[in-house]
């Protein structure tokens, strides 16, 4: 059986509200599937995984179509209202079963050591605080567990890094849904206690200007296999 939230966000206060920027990125997001090669970068996020993953941060769902077949669930957390909707609509085009749900990066309304794989897909930029969150995607993994990361930061010379930090002082943030250009993902993977493994650092789009937001990396890490102190959620 399909398991597709029922959840309304009827009398839900979300503590992130972007609706002009949420509208744009649903936009611009679908024209980059192909326009920036994005299709291409989710299949290679997403191959190989299995068993009962959950998605921090789905934005309006275009990873769903991308999941193997061997997923048995997704359980995906999107905050913003809007592109939550959009993320039940392509749940429902799926071909695993998607439960969408509403809740934080930093507070995940999901029991500890539950899954077996977590995604972060473009989503460490705009969190609040990136330790906590990933400290959450720490405690939802089973010992063992697997991150998949396709994030953007931090990259290019000097004049780039400090053109990065000026528009994150500035209006960058305010635009953009909350998001910024320096912060170092995989650096933030390593800290929050993950092993890191394979990652490569790409450029989109791949042979078109290079721009602040340009920098990615795309890798995998894995929760040590010791489990983490008993957690009373």
């Amino acid at each position: 059986m399909r398991l597709l939230s029922t959840r309304s966000d009827h009398g839900t206060r979300s503590t992130v509200h972007h609706p002009v920027f949420a509208r744009w990125y649903a936009r611009v997001s679908a024209g980059a599937e192909t326009r920036l090669g994005m299709a291409g970068v989710r299949e290679r996020l997403l191959a190989g995984l299995s068993g009962r993953v959950i998605e921090i941060g789905a934005g309006n769902g275009l990873n769903f179509r991308h999941y193997p077949a061997t997923v048995a669930e997704v359980v995906a957390i999107e905050p913003e209202p809007l592109l939550r909707r959009l993320a039940l609509q392509a749940a429902l085009r799926a071909q695993v079963p998607v439960d969408v749900a509403p809740g934080a990066a930093e507070a995940l309304p999901v029991k500890s050591e539950a899954f077996d794989a977590a995604v972060l897909s473009l989503v460490l930029c705009s969190v609040r605080d990136v330790g906590r969150a990933l400290g959450e995607v720490r405690r939802v993994l089973r010992p063992g567990g697997e991150l998949r990361f396709f994030e953007h930061g931090r990259g290019g010379g000097r004049a780039m890094r400090l053109t990065q930090q000026a528009l994150d002082r500035t209006l960058w943030p305010v635009l953009s849904g909350g998001c910024h250009l320096s912060r170092d993902p995989v650096a933030a993977v390593r800290a929050a206690g993950f092993e890191l493994g394979p990652h490569r650092r790409l450029l989109l789009p791949e042979n078109g200007p290079v721009l602040p937001a340009s920098y990615c990396a795309l890798g995998v890490a894995w929760r040590p296999d010791e489990p983490d102190e008993p957690d009373a959620r």
